[in-house]
């Protein structure tokens, strides 16, 4: 199974792949998850110490990989580069093991020139996702940049199931929109919406019937829990933190209904 959760910036997205990969993983299932979100912070929802997290390097940033992969040195900006290289070595090196037992790879972005050539870090972050979508033998779940911009580029086409995640909010349902009419332009069939930080039966209602006019099918919805609040106030892992907590329930019904959906595909 790969899963790519999408969503505006702030819906809670990272919280809900994390809990996810965790739920998944405590099932059974041999998982890894994908920080592709440039404001990386996954590490910390998956338990990992913020010292610990502060270690990881980023695939875009480790320039003696990319060196090695594409023969491209970080002060040679716009020389040529190999095209053909193995990636499959990559999560074996620099995957990080964290504490709820999920495997984690921070993709990391490459914002400007300045930092070197961005064609080979781009082109091996772009190598490396369509390997670990294609050929990995193992659950993939990844937290992409917020917003519609990996869409653009075509990162999460080749995902068997988009979670996007929305909260009752007029850019939330816009920026939702938006990546399911990109998805369906790109092919892909399983969009899936998840309601998140509803408050009462008048939230429910204004995503339900977003849903219905624009054709999402509802995953599930996640209400309010002070729970979360308080796990990102002390940087802790929600599910580890907090494991009876009313949103790891409902996101655990969440988790079910999405591994009968893609079983069942």
């Amino acid at each position: 199974m790969k899963i790519a959760v999408t969503g505006k910036g702030g819906v809670g997205k990272t919280t809900i792949a994390g809990v996810l990969s965790c739920l998944l993983y405590k099932k059974g299932f041999k998982v890894l998850a994908v920080d592709a979100d440039p404001n990386a912070n996954l590490s910390s929802t998956l338990g990992l110490k913020t010292e610990e997290a502060d270690e990881i390097v980023p695939i875009s940033e480790n320039w003696s990989l990319i060196e090695e992969k594409t023969g491209v040195k970080p002060d040679s900006y716009g020389a040529l580069f190999r095209l053909n290289f193995t990636v499959d070595d990559i999560v074996e090196r620099y995957a990080v093991k964290t504490p709820c037992g999920v495997n984690l790879l921070v993709m990391g972005v490459v914002r400007e020139a300045a930092g070197g050539c961005m064609c080979p870090a781009n082109y091996l972050i772009r190598m490396l996702l369509r390997h670990l979508l294609l050929r990995r033998k193992e659950v993939v779940v990844a937290d992409m940049e917020a917003g519609t911009e990996h869409l653009a580029r075509g990162t999460a086409k080749y995902v068997d199931a988009m979670l996007v995640i929305v909260e009752p909010s007029a850019k939330a349902l816009e920026t939702a929109r938006r990546i399911r009419n990109l998805a369906v332009q790109m092919g892909m069939k399983k969009i899936l919406l998840v309601g998140n930080k509803i408050l009462n039966e008048d939230d429910e209602t204004i995503i339900r019937k977003f849903a219905e006019k624009d054709c999402f099918s509802i995953l599930g919805m996640i209400h309010y829990d002070s729970a979360v609040r308080e796990a990102d106030l002390s940087g802790d892992s929600l599910f580890l933190s907090f494991p009876s907590s009313s949103a790891i329930k409902e996101i655990e019904q969440i988790c079910d209904r999405l591994v009968n959906i893609l079983r069942n595909r």
